[in-house]
């Protein structure tokens, strides 16, 4: 399935979730009802929502919002309790791969479509509203668009004498000319998961899975990933994924890096602020591949509505404020992204604040759309990316060799997905 994007010029289970609807109400014989918000992030996203509920509470008197929210791993961990418990908040910020872990019958969520009279859904195309839907039912909306780009330090390339990289050989090239002083590229184990796949369909000529999470390669297929991988160590082009400092992006030892859309101003801007420029690169290609192929988007994070929630109203009401005003694409700006909402995005832009390291890689996603895929929701499961770490240091500490590890990968990997 291919995407098209439009363009418009528990820490620990125990740990509790912070709260903003702590405060005491003054009614003012107001009846007032309260439903509550769940997401994760940092302190700025906090910081930024609080600050819209307040605003979306001032346009609504009748409605309190209580807000829960925690880092990313506290918040998983206590999400997965609460969908299991029937406990979890009225609208809530979901991740892309939970619609088939939780609502598998499309029945683990609300179905938004029957709240078209509070959400305008108009803000959003079929295409786009298909990534939230399940057997039937709108399970879950969009907020951005996201995918793994590269990010090329044109300064230290420059001081080279190297061109932006366009194939997969350009940035060995680098590597000879670099000659250990620099590494050209460098990413986290999921960047690179995505990354070495993409050069392992670009020369399989299949992708690694289906969309219902089959696997789609064989054996032969995945020593390719390990080759690779190995490549890419040995020729010193990148450091292994374990050893990934996101520090060396600043001083340019760093000269290119591997990251979602929606993390590139967090990887960029102090190194920007050092004096270096960057610039987005081509998803790189071998001699038959088209620009694009083998890569994927998903949905950087999208909201959905509890089935249990005793306010659908209201609870559409919040979401469509979250989604499509004004007051929350003035305060939410790129943050998580270009939203989808034409609404939001539209206000960005007469606003003049599409712009930066985010935008430019969000162009060059668009620029490619007719070739990157829907991802999987199957595709980053932790288990597959362990195994295959664990693998490719097999190879790399000679204690095994990439035909062996390949062959017990693709058991390994069959038995993960089954």
């Amino acid at each position: 399935m291919k995407i098209k994007l439009f363009l418009i010029p528990l820490l620990c289970l125990s740990m509790p979730l912070v709260s903003c609807g702590d405060n005491a109400i003054i009614t003012n014989q107001v009846s007032q009802t309260e439903i509550s918000l769940s997401w994760w992030g940092n302190d700025t996203r906090n910081e930024y929502t609080i600050e819209a509920v307040k605003l979306f509470e001032k346009l609504h008197p009748d409605i309190k919002v209580k807000c829960n929210y925690s880092e990313w791993s506290g918040y998983q961990a206590r999400s997965n309790v609460q969908m299991v418990s029937n406990t979890e908040a009225d609208v809530m910020q979901i991740n892309y791969a939970w619609i088939q872990q939780y609502s598998p019958d499309g029945k683990g969520y609300y179905d938004i479509n029957t709240l078209s009279d509070y959400i305008d859904l108009s803000n959003f195309s079929d295409e786009e509203l298909s990534f939230g839907m399940q057997n039937g039912s709108l399970n879950a909306i969009p907020i951005a668009f996201n995918t793994q780009s590269l990010y090329i330090n044109k300064t230290v390339y420059q001081e080279y004498g190297l061109d932006i990289p366009k194939t997969w050989e350009d940035i060995f090239k680098a590597s000879e000319v670099m000659n250990g002083k620099s590494y050209p590229l460098a990413m986290t184990a999921k960047s690179a998961w995505f990354y070495i796949t993409a050069y392992a369909e670009q020369q399989c000529g299949k992708q690694f899975m289906t969309m219902d999470g089959k696997l789609n390669f064989s054996a032969e297929d995945i020593k390719i990933m390990l080759d690779f991988y190995c490549r890419l160590i040995d020729e010193k082009v990148m450091p292994q994924f374990e050893y990934f400092e996101r520090l060396s992006i600043d001083s340019g030892e760093y000269a290119g890096f591997v990251a979602w859309l929606s993390d590139a101003s967090n990887y960029c801007d102090r190194a920007i602020a050092n004096g270096y420029e960057f610039q987005v690169a081509d998803y790189p290609v071998n001699e038959t591949a088209e620009t694009g192929d083998g890569w994927y988007a998903k949905p950087a994070t999208m909201y959905a509505v509890s089935k249990n929630t005793e306010y659908p109203k209201e609870s559409a009401m919040l979401l469509d404020f979250l989604l499509n005003s004004p007051e929350m694409a003035e305060l939410q700006g790129i943050e998580k992204g270009i939203p989808i909402s034409k609404s939001a995005r539209s206000y960005l832009d007469e606003n003049d604040k599409l712009n930066g390291m985010q935008y430019n890689a969000f162009l060059k996603m668009n620029e490619y759309f007719d070739n990157i895929s829907v991802v999987s929701p199957y595709f980053e499961n932790a288990d597959l990316i362990d195994e295959f770490k664990d693998s490719c240091n097999a190879v790399l500490y000679n204690k095994s060799d990439s035909k062996s590890e390949s062959e017990k990968l693709y058991n390994k990997f069959n038995e993960i997905l089954s």
